[in-house]
């Protein structure tokens, strides 16, 4: 029998010159869904799928802040034997999905995973997963399978990831999933991350701090760091002994709508399915049969490149037409404008919108039931007032509380690959509104060559979310660096389920690091005159690296009001500054003294 790597060599130079979409007779009217998407079909050898994976693994493994994108998509049917497994790596800005209309209709054999990435001595050392950003994996089952692998790779399927990485429709079997790559050497930490609507094994959670597991099922879960959430998950612990272990366990999600996915009909064309916005559930969306919803063809949409200009993307809107985004970077100068109730804009591949001019990327009218899904939004060197708004500022704000706008792995940067500059990131003014899952970030490092000094005073972002509209609904809210207040929410009835927030590691001095006579900006704020509000399972955490003297009052900032409640919040000191309380005066401080140990409050106000 042929080596694995024998086959791998010789697959790869079948294929190097054709990572593009696959297409055979039954595909003559596939759409065109652009030079970055690849669509395998069960007929093809594994030999060629898995050379084309581990090519584009190699390519995007180490390309953190690079322009490629990429979709891998499998069509229904069985990939992999028990005697030929397909083993698969993700990399950077890579999406991995099957094209069915269940989960169970693309079976991979196999295994799915991201190792911890290796970052000194010539990728040997520091290896960890707090830099794996930046990929997806959806709609398929996974039959683990560990044939070919050494004895430590075949002890579980590894996910080793932090934020900007979304597991969803899935179902795994045949052996454990461990959120950390304890196999490769080095230090194994790692920040994620989120699962929903997906079927599981045993899983370890091992060193991710945080981690929101929403409708879905678990055979079990091993342990907690820092932030565990479960929301209509079947088999989740209990959350009594709070702080240890550090669960927060929903008996079922408040409201929830999962992201729309690309699939195959039995006919051969392509659809999408949008799901519905569903309250008070448990458990997964596809055990009875496809998930409720919609079901839209292909035809329906616009299918856009990067190169398509936002006039012929706003006129095709402005048709009637829904969007999707092929993987690629695309350069928006003025606004893509969603005005139209209903609309779905989803993206493949990472498709990320950068802002030129000053431009807002994205601006959604105040209309019920948009979904924006698997979009990236850059900030550009001129500065935006906000890179995605949802409803205009004092509008009306006709909403549907049945069926809410809904923001679906959608993620943002404020600096990283190039100078980035807002405003604000994202602007919720529309009422009933679902934030499922999000990423705001202002980066903390990059490949501009800045100092910290430098970087406070050019990449530029004063708020990373502000919630103005009532009724909004955040499950998944990832909030980072940002030079004041991080998140603030002005809305009244808003919830917020798990919160995970790291204060700016740059600001040079105390002075920089000011909100009037308050030494600093809490990383959440509910504004003062907010009646009514909660917050479950937050964390704001400390690293003033440029200046470890400065000091947060406050990592939470709230009004004091019956109506406004905390339950499960922390804050943590990562190595540098000091917050001085969790919330309004309440809690020890996170100083060098506990550093990576956390400063609970179980419950705000206090019983």
């Amino acid at each position: 029998m042929t080596s694995r790597t024998g086959r791998w060599m010789y697959a790869l130079g079948l294929v190097l010159t054709s990572l593009v979409a696959t297409a055979g007779p039954a595909d003559a009217d596939a759409p065109s869904l652009g030079a970055n998407v690849t669509v395998f079909d069960p007929g093809m050898p594994v030999s060629q799928i898995e050379a084309t994976l581990e090519a584009a693994h190699a390519e995007q493994v180490d390309d953190e802040m690079g322009g490629a994108r990429h979709a891998y998509l499998f069509k229904p049917g069985t990939y992999g034997t028990a005697q030929d497994p397909l083993h698969i790596k993700v990399g950077y800005y890579t999406e991995i999905a099957g094209l069915g209309a269940s989960p169970s209709d693309v079976v991979i054999n196999g295994k799915v995973e991201v190792y911890n990435r290796c970052l000194a001595d010539g990728g040997t050392g520091n290896c960890l997963a707090l830099v794996n950003f930046w990929r997806t994996l959806s709609n398929l089952s996974i039959r683990i399978n560990t044939l070919g692998q050494d004895g430590c790779r075949a002890s579980a399927n590894f996910w080793a990831v932090s934020q900007a990485v979304s597991m969803r429709r899935l179902d795994i079997s045949g052996g454990a999933l461990s959120l950390m790559d304890y196999c490769t050497a080095g230090p194994q930490y790692a920040s994620g991350g989120f699962i929903a609507d997906s079927r599981l094994p045993s899983v370890t959670n091992g060193s991710q701090q945080q981690w929101l597991t929403r409708n879905s099922e678990i055979a079990g879960w091993s342990n907690g760091v820092w932030n565990q959430v479960f929301a209509g998950v079947d088999g989740a612990p209990d959350d009594s002994a709070f702080p240890t272990p550090p669960y927060t366990t929903f008996d079922t999600t408040p409201v929830s709508r999962e992201k729309p996915y690309l699939f195959v009909g039995a006919d051969g064309a392509y659809q999408v399915r949008v799901p519905a916005a569903r309250r008070d559930t448990r458990g997964v969306s596809w055990d009875g049969g496809m998930t409720p919803g919609r079901t839209l063809p292909i035809t329906d949409f616009f299918v856009a490149k990067p190169s398509d200009p936002v006039r012929v993307i706003n006129n095709q809107l402005a048709r009637g037409k829904h969007l999707l985004l092929t993987p690629g970077v695309y350069d928006i100068a003025r606004s893509i404008e969603v005005k139209r109730p209903g609309t779905v804009v989803l993206g493949l591949g990472h498709a990320t919108l950068t802002a030129a001019g000053g431009s807002t990327p994205l601006d959604v009218a105040d209309v019920p039931g948009v979904v924006v899904a698997g979009v990236t939004i850059d900030a550009g060197p001129e500065e935006s007032p906000v890179l995605l708004r949802v409803g205009k500022p004092h509008g009306k704000r006709p909403s549907a509380a049945d069926d809410p706008t809904t923001l679906s792995d959608v993620y943002f940067r404020v600096g990283g690959p190039h100078v980035g500059k807002t405003g604000v990131a994202l602007e919720v003014n529309s009422d009933n509104v679902l934030i499922d899952h999000a990423w705001v970030w202002r980066a903390d490092h990059g490949v501009e060559g800045f100092t910290d000094t430098e970087r406070w005073k050019i990449n530029t972002g004063r708020n990373g979310v502000v919630v103005n509209g009532d009724n909004v609904t955040a499950t998944g809210l990832f909030v980072e660096h940002f030079q004041q207040y991080n998140t603030v929410w002005n809305g009244e009835d808003g919830t917020t389920i798990l919160y995970q927030n790291e204060l700016p590691y740059d600001p040079p001095t105390q002075a920089d690091w000011m909100n009037g006579d308050v030494e600093g900006w809490a990383g959440y704020k509910v504004a003062d005159d907010v009646k009514r509000h909660n917050l479950y399972a937050g964390g704001v955490y400390v690293f003033n690296q440029n200046n470890p003297s400065i000091h947060t009052e406050n990592g939470f900032e709230v009004p004091e009001t019956p109506g406004v409640r905390m339950h499960h919040i922390m804050t943590v000191n990562l190595d540098a500054g000091t917050i001085d309380h969790v919330v309004n005066g309440v809690g020890e401080a996170a100083d060098t003294t506990r550093v990576g140990s956390p400063v609970y409050v179980v419950d705000y106000p206090v019983p």
